[in-house]
């Protein structure tokens, strides 16, 4: 028993010391080779707490070989700007001042719900709340509000197209007939094919973004009154 509890303690500190030099990140704010040599670590050190079969130093070694490698990757992005994009990749605009971006969502296995989600993570209930939306390299959401954003009054939105796909349950919900939602888009000049992102929140306002062109905001209501 009490060699277990020694070599727990050896191994705690060990990983308390590489984690320590390996800097003060959260979880959320590491970089992706960053997190896998983290998980690893922490397999690597749970081997030989639990079997006193296993020497120790196996364990010690195989957990600062990791360490050297961390800070190799590294060095070598501080010195390559190319490196640094093929091993902790770069930031992406999700909104810009076209609107969604769903090409760069894409790249990031993302869809609308997903950037909705992130949005109201950082408190904004609308696609056209913020200027820009960046996720960054480390997989956190940036933004830049718009100057009138706290006169909007808050209403959280429902996806009714993504990415020309029409979304029924979210329709009904709404109370709008897909024939009707058809004639909204004609009178766009668009049509469901070509819409990349399509929301309506409970005051009728739509946020609507096609293919190629800037997206666009509308009240139901007012339109069609």
């Amino acid at each position: 028993m009490s060699t277990i509890f020694f070599r727990t303690l050896i191994i705690f500190i060990t990983l308390m010391v590489v984690l320590r030099l390996m800097g003060k990140r959260q979880i959320g704010e590491m970089q992706p080779f960053e997190f896998v040599v983290t998980l690893i670590i922490a397999d690597l050190a749970c081997i030989p707490m639990a079997d006193v079969a296993i020497p120790l130093i196996y364990g010690l070694v195989a957990i600062l070989t990791l360490f050297v490698l961390h800070q190799l990757f590294s060095l070598l992005e501080n010195k390559n700007n190319l490196l640094k994009f093929i091993i902790s990749g770069k930031p992406s605009v999700v909104i810009d001042k076209n609107g969604v971006n769903i090409i760069e969502l894409k790249k990031n296995n993302l869809d609308v719900a997903d950037l909705i989600e992130a949005l109201r993570g950082q408190g904004y209930f609308s696609l056209d709340d913020v200027h820009y939306a960046i996720f960054e390299s480390n997989g956190k959401l940036s933004t830049l509000e718009k100057e009138d954003y706290l006169k909007n009054p808050p209403s959280i939105p429902t996806v009714l197209i993504n990415d020309g796909k029409l979304n029924k349950t979210n329709l009904a919900l709404n109370n709008i007939e897909e024939s009707f939602l058809k004639e909204v888009l004609a009178k766009n000049q668009t049509k469901l094919s070509l819409v990349e992102v399509m929301t309506v929140d409970k005051n009728k306002k739509v946020y609507l973004k096609s293919k190629n062109k800037p997206y666009f905001t509308f009240n139901l209501g007012e339109l069609y009154a």
